[in-house]
């Protein structure tokens, strides 16, 4: 009755609990609540202001996958989600039923969300196009693993002197997988390049067919984790706006903002 009510309630985590014993149990960390009263402001910022998104059905991919290459040992990258989760914090504020789907993440779910759980790129694909038929919006923001292991090895493998050969396999492009499957949804998908971003995310963005792109430039140091980010929004029209750098919350306002312009377009060319 209290969710009915708009009442936002963060859940307990898992971990070593007081009584000595682990499990589910524990207060929720400061980013969680921190995050949940951020989401509850901006919710309520957002109240009686009209949105292209409310009542519109947005499926979301957040996070890294993880490829396995026994049972403990996987290839996987420095994404924590974030950026997924902040645009469907964003999504949800503005009224929309918002879908998760997230890799392997240590932070917790955006408040009135439904959040999918997945480990690898297989588990994501099935996950999403599962979820297509209850979709109007799809936004690729996960770092996808491109490869998987050919072969992954039954057990642990001892370490030997010996050379260890790995054979990567493509895993399924979701993003182009999804265009191809409902042609007319809204699609927006992110590039995570180390070079020649703009121009390699416009090239990205004609492949696959998507409405807007939106890449950002990464390494060890940049693009990954809580921190500010710099963004270039680029239409399938060629246009093209930038952002930051700027925390990732208000990034996603102004990412969310570009998809209600695009989709207001649709709208007034369809009329």
């Amino acid at each position: 009755k209290l969710r009915q009510r708009g009442v936002i309630i963060v859940e307990p985590e898992e971990g070593f609990l007081a009584c000595g014993e682990s499990g589910r149990g524990r207060l929720a960390r400061l980013e969680t609540l921190l995050a949940a009263v951020r989401y509850a402001l901006r919710r309520a910022d957002m109240q009686g202001k009209p949105s292209f998104l409310a009542g519109q059905r947005v499926l979301i991919t957040a996070g890294p996958t993880r490829e396995y290459l026994d049972p403990v040992r996987f290839v996987s990258n420095a994404s924590s989600g974030a950026m997924g989760f902040a645009l469907a914090a964003e999504a949800a504020a503005r009224g929309a039923q918002v879908r998760v789907v997230h890799g392997p993440t240590d932070l917790a779910p955006p408040p009135d969300t439904e959040a999918l759980p997945v480990t690898t790129a297989a588990e994501m694909a099935e996950a999403v196009f599962a979820a297509l038929d209850q979709a109007d919006i799809f936004i690729g923001a996960a770092a996808v693993a491109d490869y998987t292991p050919e072969a992954p090895a039954a057990q642990k493998q001892p370490k030997s002197a010996q050379t260890y050969e790995l054979r990567l396999v493509p895993t399924t492009d979701i993003i182009a997988e999804v265009r191809r499957r409902k042609p007319h949804l809204a699609v927006v998908g992110f590039a995570a390049e180390t070079h020649d971003v703009e121009a390699r995310a416009r090239e990205k963005l004609q492949r696959k067919g998507m409405d807007m792109i939106v890449a950002n430039e990464v390494g060890r140091d940049k693009g990954f984790g809580p921190g500010d980010t710099q963004l270039t929004i680029i239409l399938a029209d060629g246009a093209s706006r930038q952002t930051g750098p700027v925390a990732k919350d208000e990034a996603a306002s102004l990412v969310i903002d570009a998809l209600e312009d695009l989709l207001r377009a649709r709208s007034g060319e369809s009329t």
